[in-house]
């Protein structure tokens, strides 16, 4: 018996729905997108939809079928690697690729382990839709025949896919009103706009950043300025100067998070030497603090100290704008005799930071080439905390005083693995091995910053140093609640949950001092920069910076994400969800309404400082701007 001849646009079908499909079931799958009801559902089912229509439909316009045939295949092969990119991006960073990290090739020899581990063999799934379109071309009789299509028949088609477009469009915006006014938040548009639309919309969000700095003449500071002065906190008089003229040694703490400070896994003390530190009276810990990084992980967070601006919500600033011009902490202190630099033991131009560090006035990089680096002391990304500890003192003795230099630590680094004789703790018992390990590496970092401080005492330089500690960012993402879960005593994490996951150490210890003591103010990265400078006695009050000084009676309780999250001393923002703090369950959404305002402005403004490179026009001497066009 004769099977019926199948319609003859059979394979452009194929291609629509299987890659629909797939594209479906990647986001239920492999994306941790919070569906609250149908509605946002049904979103999510057909937002592929008009793209689809669209891209697969110019094979309408092919007149042979084998041009048609390698159209579609071709179009197939690059969305699979569109989703399959973003699902191993996901995996890693817990957020969606963007345009500038594309062009961030330099940096994918170096990520070692950490790519490898978030790539599986059943990953050939995401590949499913271009298999079965080559076999439906290779099997299918009706393949093999032209088709010519009048052109009302097109012009109907097409009308079919813009039609599903606004359809899209007009239900993500009665369940998300306005939403392309938040490009910093990744996830929101993916789950509204689709995959593939939101890659459209965020290569014209990257043009519009690049034609804003070029029409930018100065007179944009002016609103920037006045925020900027109307927020800004005064200097504590007890604490200014406390630490004038003293060395500055600031430690970005690897991937390390807030909840294993005073903590143990199965009996097991997680940070000894941290959790002393917290209890000393010559230090202030700070136990309410927040990352405030975006895709540059550890980039962003050296920026964000350096600066008090927020990275770029669309890449690593350290690669999309260096370029710029910068006020930072390390200009402000080569202005007053410092001198500046940063310890890392990895290849200079690793996250572009050679070129980064010249626009940020950073006088020397002692990088890899520095260290005494061999198989022995090295492990996962590469040198071994402690033996850069030691080697960095050494370094230290040798620059001229006062210094003020960061330190970059390395082994409590996703995948999080580590020699056995490293291993100083036993591993958590989870079915997620990442987690598991996670433990004794953060171990291991808290063994180096003892290490660190010995070797200070020993070579003289701690008596008259300030030492500051943060984390840079998360350590373990969304993707491993499960197991968090389990260590936490909890059901399942819950938004809440993740955003107070976002807490990371931050410690000032001022030897002799003896003014420490436990700090529970809701602060951020951002207030590291005017906190320091006031300790060391420089004046900020002319800076562009958005943080604050934790010191200072003017200092508010409210921390903005990059993504736009946000805490204050009672309420909590995540997930579109206002919750109350104190239990964490929800709350009246019109609670959180000013500070989503307040929030979503202080995002608006560091984008525009920076996307138009707004301090080439200011002088923070004068703290006045110059209005001029410049030739670009």
């Amino acid at each position: 018996m004769k099977l019926k001849k199948l319609p003859k646009h059979t394979i452009l079908v194929i291609a629509i729905v299987t890659t629909w499909i797939k594209t479906y079931i990647t986001y239920k799958t492999s994306f941790d997108m919070k569906i609250e009801n149908a509605m946002q559902e049904l979103i999510l089912l057909i937002n592929p939809l008009a793209f689809l229509l669209f891209i697969y439909g110019i094979s309408l316009f092919f007149k042979t079928a084998k041009v048609r045939n390698r159209y579609l295949i071709t179009i197939s092969a690059i969305l699979s690697i569109v989703v399959y990119g973003n699902v191993a991006f996901y995996r890693f960073f817990n957020d969606f690729i963007t345009l500038p990290v594309l062009f961030q090739t330099n940096n994918f020899g170096d990520l070692g382990n950490s790519a490898a581990s978030s790539i599986y063999w059943y990953d050939i799934f995401f590949f499913t839709d271009v298999i079965l379109l080559i076999l439906a071309v290779k099997l299918l009789p009706i393949a093999k025949e032209a088709t010519v299509v009048r052109p009302n028949l097109r012009r109907t088609y097409f009308v079919l896919s813009f039609a599903m477009l606004f359809l899209n469009l007009g239900l993500a915006e009665t369940e998300r009103p306005q939403l392309l006014t938040r490009s910093f938040d990744r996830e929101l548009l993916v789950k509204n706009m689709g995959t593939y639309n939101y890659h459209l919309y965020d290569i014209f969000v990257q043009s519009k950043s690049h034609a804003q700095r070029a029409l930018a003449d100065g007179s944009e500071l002016t609103e920037v300025t006045n925020y900027v002065k109307s927020n800004q906190a005064d200097n504590n008089k007890k604490t200014f100067g406390v630490a004038k003229k003293r060395n500055v040694i600031i430690i970005s703490l690897e991937s390390t998070q807030n909840f294993v400070i005073n903590k143990k896994v199965n009996g097991q003390v997680i940070t000894p030497f941290l959790n002393k530190l917290s209890k000393d009276k010559d230090t202030f810990y700070f136990d309410n603090f927040y990352h405030q990084t975006g895709l540059g992980k550890t980039s962003d967070a050296e920026f964000i100290v350096e600066n008090s601006l927020y990275g770029t919500g669309r890449g690593a600033v350290f690669f999309t704008n260096s370029g710029n011009t910068f006020n930072s902490m390390a200009e402000r202190l080569n202005g007053n005799g410092y001198y500046t630099s940063v310890l890392h033991a990895n290849n200079k131009s690793f996250w572009n930071r050679d070129m980064m560090y010249q626009a940020l006035n950073i006088k020397h990089f002692y990088d890899v080439d520095s260290y005494n680096v061999t198989d022995d002391n090295s492990a996962n990304w590469g040198l071994k905390d402690i033996p850069f500890m030691d080697q960095s003192v050494k370094i230290m003795k040798t620059m001229p005083q006062p210094f003020y230099t960061r330190m970059l630590t390395l082994s409590n680094h996703y995948p999080f693995t580590s020699d056995e004789e490293d291993q100083m703790i036993e591993p958590y018992t989870s079915s997620d091995n990442t987690v598991n390990r996670y433990f004794q590496t953060v171990r291991y970092t808290d063994e180096s910053i003892k290490e660190l401080f010995k070797q200070l005492k020993a070579s003289g330089l701690y008596d008259n140093s300030v030492i500051v500690m943060y984390g840079d960012h998360y350590g373990i993402s969304e993707n491993h609640n499960k197991a968090m879960a389990q260590y936490l005593g909890k059901d399942s994490i819950t938004p809440f949950d993740s955003a107070q996951l976002q807490k990371v150490p931050f410690f000032i210890h001022i030897p002799h001092s003896g003014i420490g003591k436990p700090m529970h103010e809701v602060a951020g990265q951002l207030d590291i920069r005017p906190t320091v400078l006031h300790l060391l006695g420089v004046d900020t009050s002319n800076d562009l910076q958005l943080g604050a000084d934790l010191f200072s009676k003017d200092h508010k309780d409210f921390v903005t994400f990059r993504d736009g999250r946000f805490v204050t001393d009672k309420l909590l923002y995540a997930g579109e969800v206002c919750y109350d703090k104190k239990t964490g369950e929800k709350t009246d959404a019109e609670k959180c309404d000013p500070y989503i305002e307040q929030a979503n402005k202080k995002l608006e403004y560091s984008d525009q400082i920076i996307n138009g490179d707004l301090l080439r026009f200011y002088d923070s001497k004068t703290g006045k701007a110059t209005v001029k066009k410049e030739k670009e």
